[in-house]
């Protein structure tokens, strides 16, 4: 999609929506489904994009992964950075002065990759409750962190925010709001999931749309973190005109997951992905002939 025309600058998909391929062959059935934007999952249990792997050999591991993001012909939206195996592990606000070093050095690494990249974007988890820790302390500890990833993303040029999510410090709409509008700066990588399927209607989660500079979009219903569309509650109409009203010019990223967790392995993955990126094309364009009237008035 063109930069400038409609809602969004583009649409992506995520590499990790398809696990079981190596990385090269996630990135050539991501071209032949007709993607030129890709957002990477630096996971450590994403094969073949793992923090681990970056750290240890930096040049060489980005400059495979430039080769062959170019063989197939795909620009990165974002880098999702999420450090341990599972977020509660070398979570961004552990009380272990330690763990926070070395997710420092690793948050740099990933910001040396989205600048050779030329990735403008990247999204980290908030952090989780440790039982050991005070309430308050253990969200002060987090804001902390993310201000100050906040404040180095912008020194590379990158923006960086945070996806709420489930077992997270920002498990509702309530705690999510509070925490951005803690963080000069911060934003989010917004999935109606996280939210819907705790049984919030996606009416209350439009709200957190002013703070978002990425969206997350599958299926997803009560109950359900991840549905086929045909199961599927989330008000992707909505979500796009509420997008459209406040001008957002940032990316949405097709993002269905293969996992156990939350039963999300029940989903053709291929035909999801397709279907609901047109399903988000075709809301575009309407957004698109709905906003041309204003637009022409604003040129007269």
């Amino acid at each position: 999609m063109r930069k400038g025309a409609g809602v969004l600058v583009h649409i992506s998909c995520s590499d990790y929506t398809f696990p079981l391929l190596p990385r090269p062959k996630r990135f050539a059935l991501l071209e032949l489904l007709g993607f030129h934007f890709v957002d990477l999952g630096l996971f450590e249990r994403n094969t073949g994009m793992r923090p681990a792997q970056l750290a240890a050999d930096r040049r060489g591991f980005t400059r495979q992964l430039k080769s062959e993001l170019r063989r197939a012909s795909l620009r990165v939206s974002d880098v999702f950075l999420q450090i341990g195996l599972e977020p509660a592990i070398a979570a961004a606000n552990d009380p272990n002065p330690l763990v926070r070093t070395r997710n420092r050095k690793m948050f740099l690494l990933a910001l040396e990759l989205c600048s050779a990249l030329e990735c403008a974007h990247l999204t980290g988890l908030p952090g989780v409750r440790h039982s050991q820790v005070a309430e308050a302390d253990d969200i002060a500890l987090a804001q902390e962190v993310a201000a100050w990833r906040v404040h180095v993303a912008a020194g590379a040029g990158v923006k960086y925010a945070i996806e709420p999510h489930l077992g997270s410090i920002c498990p509702d709409l309530d705690s999510t709001r509070a925490f951005v509008e803690s963080v000069p700066g911060l934003t989010l990588t917004l999935d109606y999931g996280h939210f819907v399927t705790t049984g919030v209607p996606s009416s209350e989660i439009h709200a957190l749309l002013p703070f978002a500079s990425h969206i997350h979009a599958r299926g997803g219903a009560p109950g359900r973190l991840q549905a086929t569309l045909e199961e599927n509650t989330i008000d992707f109409d909505g979500m796009v005109r509420h997008l459209r009203e406040r001008k957002y010019r940032g990316s949405m990223a097709v993002e269905y997951v293969w996992t156990e967790w939350g039963q999300c392995n029940r989903a053709d993955n291929v035909s999801e992905t397709i279907l609901l990126r047109r399903r988000l094309e075709d809301l575009i364009k309407k957004s698109r002939r709905q906003a041309r009237p204003e637009e022409e008035v604003a040129h007269v």
